[in-house]
């Protein structure tokens, strides 16, 4: 038991009444709190599932020694045992500077240079580093709560030697721990709006948990199998007033997330560290850009994964090394950890979605092809082209105006769009012009009166600089300011009734660095350590850290800037227009899915970043926001016309799609190009808007059951190893797979196929994969589609609108499996209303074959039932020629059969389905 003496373990089951979205019931059972008292009435005892093991077992120097010192003492044998470790196990101990030998040791850390400038650290921690000590666990409201205490400070400015311990057994597959500072008011992060409860199941947790005493550390395991998920021994718990930093193991090198970074799916391990500081900076590799998402997912062993959530707005630093480890760094807050079990991907991200929010249900007319320039500068031009515009429409590149000359009829045109069954969409920078030639500005004069804007330490409102020049910054943490923001709007609207908005600049960006007035010094402007961020300085290319909101600074609450202006827009559009909103926002944070997409940028027109944009697409749908996509064809610099139908191919399965260009740039509107190029462009649209049915049934499992839209192999495959490292490909669901072309002059791609039956879904030809890569035939007009066996895929007949395609027939194809059977289900609604599904307006039908045949079971019937018809069906994988084919009961004569491809395909139906309808097949 010596082994075990500096722990105190506990591994608690708790109630079927935990909240899943992390609130736990206020009373504990009698018998944990007797064992509890347990371990405190006698120190040397230990309650564990099993024995613990710190860190790498065969690395014998992590282990804990019996008789470990209570603050670092310089001896040789001491240094000698504890700095013995092999280069990929460092944890670095000099991340703030460059530090000499002498400088290293006085932090009580070891000093071993390495050849290499670049990799593991030359001054690194010791093994069992001095830190705090874990006080008793006593019971809590919330679970079970402790103290931790440090004998010395450590070398941090501010250090903060007494911490409060919360642990909070969540639900089955949730555990939630806090480390605060009980003495201080430290920011702490509040989602915008409170993420709806539900409860959980009563089954077992999926985890046990041991924490070390001294120094003061855990380790979560999975119960199932012992294998160790978070390991924090390893190196120590730092918490200064300006600096928290905790490291861990990693269970495996397949780690994904940590947005929003220019990377691939998984991220690279070797010493990469990743900034999460939102920046207005154009996708590139190094660099931290719009979004930030502390949030990552680790695929484990035998199709297992869990997933690590720090609910931190700070700016934070993420450090990966091969051990595989990872470290923390935040420059405020507290850590407020949260640890999802899984077991498999999809449920890691189902957990963390039911912490941040589930996304919100879309528009039906946002899924189709949104077309927009930065350049169109008069209504006569945006009428022949697009349904969106840039900053061109505003008089004086003041938002909630309209020029007057050039778009003095905007009011008209949208009325036209309307009339069309075209929406329109226009964007809203949020920064406010303070200076007006006339002396008026509405917008800001009542902000002014109504005290909605970001201020500096002075009091005084601060004036950045962006588009219209001296500009002021809306604070939207102010519940005032939310409804000066929907006054806004409602007055805009009024004029011209636009169907969405589009939020940019939002991170929020500005031309000058943090005021106009400069910021002053102090240690928020210049914290002790800076996270490697673009500009080098926290308000490089934004506000003032010391500039005052009313939750707190802005240093604390910077990177939920653009989340919380997509929470305002969201509400503002709900009540101003009664109708379901669209928002599309440049900046995001953890639960912005629940108020608005994102888009990825300003992408350039590179196969690089055609490339990019699929792991980028599939990051953001791990973090809850599925309504995602690039700009089709690249923003920034010159597309060519290859390039632009291979990307027009791509888009046309981003879940959300527009075009948009730079000003100045060559022209990329499809029509612009070749007919052949045109034509293969036309090809891919008609493809999407044909699955808009089948799309739009996924995002409301999405919105219903956090489901993923476009979804990662291994989301799917997750006991397949090739799946693991696949971004070149993806999913719809769990029944469509796509395989672009991804560079230049390909007219074939290498595939990979899970194992099963894939149908081309141009033609139904069959693969019968054993889990292989394919060569595939990829001309200029194709994009490779397959429809995975054992699904139906509901779809429409194309038309230019969302508004004329959903007045179209319905089609089903059905891909049998090789047992001859095959499922699918479709929910419908009006596409516009808000709530449907909770006030259960809509239509739910599902789908089946077997026995040679397809039968429908409607299940809700609610409004648009006039829409439900079904035109005809294709079925994939029929063996023979039918004899004949009866659809409910009556012979079909429009039926045709492909020997070749095995393709049975019905047309000329009315079947309504708001009715149970059967089509069968005799063989």
């Amino acid at each position: 038991m010596t082994l075990l003496s500096n722990f105190v373990v506990a591994a608690l089951v708790l109630s079927a009444f935990a909240l899943s979205n992390c609130f736990y019931m206020n009373n504990l059972s009698d018998r944990i709190t007797k064992l509890v008292r347990s371990v405190h009435a006698e120190p040397n005892k230990s309650i564990a599932y099993e024995r613990l093991a710190i860190a790498n077992p065969t690395e014998t120097h992590n282990k804990p020694s019996e008789n470990h010192p209570e603050s670092f003492k310089e001896t040789t044998n001491y240094r000698d045992d504890k700095c013995t470790m092999a280069p990929q196990s460092r944890f670095d101990c000099a991340r703030d500077r460059v530090l000499s030998k002498r400088q290293c040791e006085e932090r009580g850390c070891c000093y071993a240079p390495l050849p290499n400038s670049v990799g593991p650290p030359w001054c690194f921690y010791p093994s069992l580093y001095p830190g705090y000590k874990l006080g008793p666990l006593t019971p809590s409201k919330r679970g079970l709560a402790a103290t931790l205490t440090r004998a010395k400070p450590s070398y941090l400015p501010r250090d903060i030697s007494t911490l409060r311990l919360e642990i909070i057994e969540e639900t089955t597959g949730c555990l939630h721990l806090i480390l605060k500072d009980p003495s201080s008011q430290r920011y702490e992060v509040k989602l915008p709006a409170d993420v709806p409860k539900s409860r959980a199941d009563n089954s077992d947790v999926l985890y046990t948990t041991e924490y070390q005493s001294d120094p003061f550390g855990f380790i979560v395991r999975r119960k199932s199998n012992g294998r160790t998920i978070i390991n924090t021994t390893v190196g120590p718990l730092l918490f200064a007033d300006q600096y928290l930093q905790l490291s861990t193991t990693l269970a495996s090198s397949l780690v994904s997330g940590l947005g929003e970074h220019y990377t691939s799916l998984l991220l690279d391990l070797n010493w990469t560290s990743l900034t999460l500081w939102n920046r207005h900076m154009a996708p590139h590799a190094h660099a931290n850009l719009y979004g930030s998402h502390p949030f990552y997912i680790v695929q484990e062993a035998d199709g297992l994964a869990h997933g690590v959530f720090l609910l931190n707005s700070n700016a934070i630093e993420v450090t990966l090394q091969p051990t595989p480890a990872l470290t923390w760094v935040s420059t405020g807050g507290i850590l407020d950890l949260y640890f999802f079990l899984g077991p498999d991907p999809q449920s890691v991200i189902r957990q963390y979605l039911q912490v941040i929010g589930h996304p919100m249900m879309p528009p039906y007319w946002s899924l189709g092809f949104h077309l927009c320039r930065w350049g169109y500068t008069t209504t006569n031009t945006t009428r022949k082209d697009v349904q969106w515009n840039d900053l061109d429409y505003a008089d004086k590149q003041r938002i909630f105006t309209f020029d007057p000359r050039r778009f003095g009829d905007l009011p008209e045109m949208v009325e036209e769009f309307h009339r069309r069954g075209i929406k329109y969409i226009l964007i809203l920078d949020p920064g406010i012009s303070s200076t007006s030639p006339t002396g008026t500005y509405p917008p800001f004069d009542d902000g002014l009166k109504r005290d909605v804007f970001i201020k500096n330490v002075t009091g005084h409102i601060l004036i950045g600089k962006v588009w219209p020049g001296p500009t002021a910054f809306p604070d939207f943490t102010n519940p005032e300011t939310r409804q000066w923001w929907e006054d806004c709007i409602r007055g805009f609207h009024s004029k011209v009734p636009v169907d969405g908005l589009w939020i940019d600049m939002n991170e929020p960006a500005n031309f000058v660095q943090g005021s106009m007035e400069g910021c002053p010094h102090t240690d928020l402007e210049d914290p002790p350590y800076t996270p490697r961020v673009v500009g080098g300085e926290l308000n490089s290319g934004t506000l003032c850290m010391s500039a005052q909101q009313r939750q707190s600074t802005h240093y604390n609450l910077h990177n939920m800037y653009g989340l919380t202006e997509a929470y305002a827009t969201n509400r503002a559009l709900t009540k101003v227009r009664g109708k379901r909103p669209f928002v599309l926002s440049r900046s995001s944070y953890s639960g912005i899915g629940r108020f608005s997409g994102v888009w990825t940028g300003d992408v350039r027109s590179d196969w690089e970043q055609l490339r990019f944009s699929i792991p980028a697409v599939l990051q953001f749908s791990l973090f809850g926001v599925p309504l995602v996509g690039a700009d089709i064809c690249g923003f920034e610099g010159n597309t060519t016309e290859e390039l632009c139908v291979r990307w027009m191919q791509l888009g046309a399965f981003y879940p959300f799609m527009r075009n948009h260009n730079d000003n100045f740039n060559a022209p990329q509107e499809p029509y612009v190009f070749e007919q052949e190029a045109q034509a293969a462009m036309r090809s891919a649209l008609n493809l999407r808007y044909s699955l808009l049915p089948f799309l739009y049934t996924l995002f409301h499992h999405a919105h219903t059951s956090a489901d993923t839209v476009a979804r990662p192999l291994f989301m799917e495959f997750p006991t397949d190893p090739n799946c693991q490292t696949i971004d070149r490909q993806f999913l719809w669901g769990s029944s469509l797979l796509i395989s672009p072309v991804l560079e230049q002059g390909s007219v074939k791609l290498t595939a990979y196929l899970p194992f099963g039956i894939w149908y081309n879904l141009h033609n139904g030809q069959p693969f019968y994969s054993k889990g292989q890569y394919l060569l595939l035939s990829a001309p200029l007009d194709t994009i490779n589609v397959h429809v995975r066996e054992g699904h139906i895929i509901p779809q429409q007949d194309p038309a230019l609108t969302t508004t004329a395609s959903r007045r179209n027939p319905f089609f089903l194809t059905v891909a049998l499996s090789a047992g001859g059977w095959a499922w699918g289900d479709l929910f419908w609604d009006d596409g516009d209303s808000l709530d449907t599904y909770k006030t259960q307006d809509y239509c739910y039908v599902i789908f089946t074959a077997g026995q040679s045949q397809v039968v429908s079971d409607p299940l809700m019937l609610n409004g648009a039932l006039d829409e439900l018809v079904l035109g005809g069906l294709q079925v994939f994988g029929v063996p023979s020629p039918p004899r004949y084919v009866l659809a409910n009961g009556e012979k079909v004569s429009d039926f045709t059969y492909h020997s070749d491809t095995k393709v049975l395909t019905v047309t000329k139906l009315t079947l309504p389905m708001s009715k149970v309808f059967t089509v069968q097949w005799a063989l």
